[in-house]
């Protein structure tokens, strides 16, 4: 079965091996090489001096790694203005009020770039509660397939002293994420996205700067203990070590593979192949490809055509698609190229959507 969803993704045979290595306890030296390894190499993932930057591993998914980010870098006394424009933006938002962040919500339409003018001048308006500390952006809002635009946020970020946060859930490991930006503090991910290793891995490339600031409002997810006994080689509880067994293996194959740069180019090929296979059956995208990420995208579903239908169909042909989500879920459809997947994976996957449409 080819997974074609944002994540779990279709393994390569190298990294399902690596899951099959001698069980290991993790206050043994070999964990703590392991987990070594692995942070060197996220941070190895964006050429990152780590002086300046760096990994947190957490055992749990992208989201947990996004709860402990926010939970932890607002400060008891800072504020949070979410930019919100799909599913996992409004995930943020509801984060914030569990853990009674003091926070503002830009919320804009799920098929549209956030707007500029209205976040410039939510951050420029300070109010009795003072300004903004923090702002929060997912990058690629995988509700849509949109790519959010991280440029002209970071300026004006830096313009109103105002720290980054941003969900890379779905994009660290193929987007270019510019660590250059000295608004940006921190990016949240996971093993099992773009690295392509296995769920239950996720961690946060945070500043170091930042990290020495960092509140402590919750116990498991708690960012600044987990970097804390992670640089002296030391963890507070029992991780996924097979899950780490798994992401070191992905992050070897990624680093001899080319890195970033050749994962964008490969996705990107497929996601393009997708796109021209599906406009020749009358298949629209939702998103501008210019807009979108090559990580993920979004489709109309063709009049007569149900999602239950095209997922039904396709996944009797051995390919496991996505639905929109809320109310896009009675229109839209959603492909990724994340995985072990082919050019020829691609072909029959048209071929097969010809076959439903």
């Amino acid at each position: 079965m080819l997974l074609l969803n944002p994540g779990p993704v279709t393994l390569t045979e190298r990294v399902r091996r690596s899951l099959l290595q001698p069980d290991l306890c993790h206050r043994e030296s070999e964990f703590f090489d392991l987990q070594d390894e692995a942070r060197e190499r996220l941070l190895a993932t964006y050429t990152l001096d780590p002086a300046i930057w760096t990994a947190v591993l957490l055992t749990g998914s992208g989201t947990a790694a996004v709860e402990s980010m926010v939970a932890a870098l607002v400060p008891d006394a800072g504020r949070l203005l979410i930019v919100e424009n799909g599913v996992y933006g409004e995930r943020i938002a509801h984060m914030c009020a569990q853990y009674r962040i003091a926070h503002e919500r830009v919320v804009g339409s799920w098929m549209q770039a956030p707007d500029l003018e209205v976040i410039a001048a939510r951050l420029d308006a300070t109010g009795p509660e003072g300004r903004f500390t923090h702002l929060a952006v997912v990058h690629h809002e995988t509700t849509t397939g949109r790519l959010n635009d991280l440029k002209p946020l970071g300026e004006l970020c830096r313009a109103h002293g105002t720290s980054l946060l941003v969900d890379g859930v779905s994009s660290f490991g193929a987007e270019a994420l510019d660590f250059s930006d000295d608004s940006l503090s921190a990016v949240a991910a996971t093993a099992n996205k773009c690295l392509h290793g296995v769920p239950g891995a996720a961690f946060v490339i945070v500043r170091r700067a930042a990290l020495a600031q960092a509140a402590s409002r919750t116990y498991y997810l708690d960012l600044g203990r987990l970097a804390r006994l992670q640089d002296q080689r030391n963890t507070p509880f029992t991780p996924a070590v097979h899950a780490y067994y798994g992401l070191v293996e992905a992050l070897r194959e990624f680093a001899e593979q080319g890195g970033r740069l050749t994962r964008y180019r490969q996705y990107g090929s497929l996601a393009e192949q997708v796109r021209a296979g599906l406009a020749a059956l009358g298949i629209e995208a939702a998103v501008p490809p210019e807009q979108s990420s090559v990580v993920l995208r979004a489709y109309r579903l063709p009049a007569g055509l149900t999602y239950t239908n095209l997922h039904d169909g396709l996944k009797a042909e051995g390919f496991v698609i996505y639905a929109g989500q809320g109310d896009l879920s009675k229109t839209l459809f959603r492909i990724s190229t994340m995985g072990d997947l082919s050019s020829a994976d691609i072909d029959r996957l048209v071929k097969c959507c010809a076959k439903l449409r």
